[in-house]
């Protein structure tokens, strides 16, 4: 008889751990865990980050609120704080002061005021071929005018996928530099 009731309480314990075992694996834990967007997602957020600057001329807000977004991720047709891609970040960045531009790259190939590249100020979009295509792909927005050596923020998709600096004179965007487009004239 205690035989029988040893098995018995061993067959209890052993059905109460195997039930709280799968409980445990049926609910897992309440942690929630971020993931950056993939390309499905094409993220649009619609509310603009508010840190326009006081005192400050436009072009250098735009460049400052440009280059908080240095490091984030590009990911193709994303255009949120969490990830960008290249008119993603150009359309970002402009609709947080409320100014128009497209979302897609190909249609800043009739959008704006064309300037030259040696009247090129801060705060201008630069418009690049695509690297695999004979088409409008890529913007980046000044950021240090210079003419042909002046300098951009974008959201590279090439080897550091993410927000970066680079620099017309760099072969890969010189050769592909279109035009650079003026969308503050009035501003």
């Amino acid at each position: 008889m205690i035989s029988k009731n040893k098995n018995l309480f061993k067959i209890v314990i052993l059905l109460c751990f195997s039930t709280i075992s799968l409980a445990i694996l049926a609910f897992g834990t309440s942690k929630e865990v971020e993931s950056v967007p993939t390309r499905a997602e094409a993220v649009t957020n619609a509310e603009p980050i508010n840190t326009i600057r006081i005192n400050m001329p436009l072009r250098d807000s735009i460049e400052s609120f440009g280059m908080e977004l240095l490091g984030t991720p590009y990911v193709y047709g994303a255009c949120s704080k969490e990830a960008f891609d290249c008119s993603g970040f150009v359309y970002f960045v402009f609709q947080n002061f409320d100014i128009e531009v497209p979302r897609s790259s190909s249609q800043f190939a009739n959008f704006g005021k064309e300037v030259s590249i040696e009247n090129v100020k801060k705060g201008d979009i630069l418009v690049f071929l695509s690297p695999t295509r004979n088409e409008i792909g890529h913007v980046g927005i000044v950021t240090n005018a210079n003419g042909m050596e002046s300098d951009f923020i974008h959201a590279s998709s090439s080897k550091e996928m993410k927000v970066i600096i680079s620099s017309l004179k760099h072969p890969g965007y010189n050769r592909r530099f279109v035009k650079a487009v003026n969308v503050l004239e009035n501003r």
